[in-house]
């Protein structure tokens, strides 16, 4: 069964923590204490909310910018807040004012004193959301209460990974249990465990959990930091998830680089999940369902079915 190197059959994958970090450290040393003087919608599919308008919040000092899970929040004064989902393809730009924004995949611009913010999303479909609120009750709404990786303890960790029963790909990436992790950094958080994306919360035990949470504090932070060096005082640029220093994550069929085996996938919707069967399922191959149903009973179980 031959293997050839990954191809662009999915999107761009959605910024995750590492990357709002960034994202959000750039734009604090750019706009904090800043007055956003305009805010230009060029597609009206972006903005969400009609109450209070965009324009309340034009010529109000930014007093903050936060991450809130995969999210980032500038915070006014005023209790006014933007609320930013770049999801899967949205990405962020820092431009001079005589900088001309591209006009064909950018849905928003914000003009501050010193240069302008370029919201810009590739692709045909329009998924990156801008909500503008007034009031704290209103910020909270869109907190889906997952545990911060960084401001928590292992027991508080466990006992919320074990408190339903899912995969732990799902758990990882749910932000109803765990706050900002998506689909690239799960895979890598679940090759450094030594953990197979299928198992179960239920059958992991204090080990293991143990393992997982110190696998996922690793993980994010020397991603944060790696980025973090990468851009140096520069805006992020390259905001992608497919990195060639990533261990599984958008590798299929290359060698893992612990044991030398190439790296598997589970295609599913618009995402694959990537994984070394034998780092993290003792060898044994998960059936990807579509390859699976083509395949028959040629189907690998081993890796070293392989050959």
């Amino acid at each position: 069964m031959g293997y050839s190197s990954r191809v662009d059959l999915f999107p761009s994958p959605m910024p995750e923590l590492p990357d709002i970090t960034i994202y959000r450290e750039a734009l604090d040393a750019r706009i904090r204490g800043r007055v956003l003087q305009h805010v230009r919608i060029a597609n009206p599919f972006l903005l969400r909310t009609a109450v209070p308008p965009i324009t309340s919040v034009e010529g109000k000092r930014v007093l903050d910018v936060r991450r809130l899970g995969k999210r980032i929040v500038l915070a006014f004064e005023d209790d006014f807040f933007l609320v930013l989902h770049l999801m899967i393809a949205g990405r962020l730009r820092w431009l001079p004012m005589s900088a001309k924004p591209p006009a064909r995949i950018t849905l928003a611009t914000f003009e501050f004193p010193d240069g302008q913010l370029a919201l810009t999303e590739a692709g045909t479909k329009r998924r990156a959301s801008l909500h503008c609120i007034r009031g704290r009750a209103a910020l909270a709404a869109f907190d889906m209460g997952g545990l911060d990786i960084f401001d928590t303890d292992a027991a508080t960790f466990a006992q919320r990974l074990l408190r339903e029963n899912h995969t732990l790909k799902r758990a990882l990436t749910d932000p109803r249990l765990v706050s900002g992790i998506g689909n690239a950094y799960s895979d890598e958080i679940l090759h450094r465990a030594e953990l197979s994306p299928l198992t179960l919360t239920s059958r992991l035990d204090a080990e293991d959990c143990e393992r997982l949470f110190a696998a996922a504090r690793a993980v994010l932070d020397e991603w944060t930091q790696r980025l973090r060096a990468e851009a140096g005082d520069a805006f992020p640029e390259k905001v992608t998830a497919f990195r060639p220093e990533m261990a599984v994550h958008g590798k299929f069929g290359q060698r893992c680089p612990v044991c030398g085996a190439p790296v598997q996938r589970i295609v599913y919707a618009e995402n694959e999940c990537n994984y070394c069967a034998r780092c993290q399922n003792g060898g044994v191959i998960l059936a990807d369902r579509a390859l699976s149903r083509l395949l028959h009973k040629s189907w690998p179980r081993s890796i070293d079915d392989l050959g």
